[in-house]
């Protein structure tokens, strides 16, 4: 693992580069608006956890995303996930390919809906805005999609797949995978993606599709105490 890579941090590679414009900050502590993401960082080495502490005191819980990830003083741990990054430079030959649409802001409440009943990590209420969404509609309901949810320099996350329990079994979550992660490689980045290290089975799904682990990551969710 290359020291310093911007997939060591990509919460924090997210603020500072493409996705500076969701940020909120307190000097060193930045953070995505809540609206959108849990996640936050610290710039200084060695952290200023006083200034993040702030931040998570005037917006809600946040969330470290980052190798070893560390439990900092002056906060509570709400969650712990302990997860494996995993990297993708070529898609792996598909076998089939699923019919799709893509979702706009009007599939917000939808795609909310589906993700909270199927929970494939940590989506809120603007989460669908972070990137690209598609998904698949049988019977005019939306039972499958998969996006994009953190974005930096040269590297694009796959995230928020999921499908409604009634609709597995059919290839919807892999094919539309497929199409999000394509559509990060023709635009000239890599892509890469965050499962809990204990799934062993979505991993070794994952790497059907040409994903390959990278590292462990920690996701710690954190209120700031008292």
């Amino acid at each position: 693992m290359q020291a310093n890579h911007p997939l060591d941090r990509p919460a924090l590679s997210a603020l500072t580069t493409r996705q500076a414009h969701l940020a909120l900050a307190d000097g060193p502590a930045i953070r995505f608006d809540p609206a959108y993401a849990l996640f936050a960082a610290v710039r200084d080495d060695p952290a200023d956890w006083s200034a993040l502490a702030r931040l998570a005191r005037a917006t809600g819980p946040v969330a470290l995303f980052e190798a070893d990830a560390p439990e900092p003083p002056g906060f509570e741990q709400i969650d712990h996930i302990p997860c494996l990054q995993m990297t993708c430079d070529a898609l792996t030959p598909a076998r089939r390919t699923v019919d799709f649409v893509d979702l706009t802001d009007a599939d917000g409440p939808e795609m909310l809906a589906l993700a909270t009943l199927t929970r494939p990590g940590p989506f809120l209420e603007r989460t669908h805005q972070l990137g690209r969404f598609v998904g698949v509609r049988r019977e005019g309901r939306l039972v499958a999609m998969a996006g994009e949810r953190l974005n930096m320099d040269g590297h694009g996350e796959v995230s928020g797949v999921c499908t409604h329990p009634d609709w597995r079994g059919q290839g919807l979550a892999g094919g539309l995978m497929r199409i999000v992660t394509a559509g990060i490689l023709q635009r000239g980045d890599s892509a890469f993606l965050h499962a809990r290290a204990a799934h062993v089975e979505t991993i070794a799904f994952y790497e059907t599709l040409g994903f390959r682990p990278r590292m462990r990551i920690d996701y710690r969710v954190l209120a700031a105490a008292g």
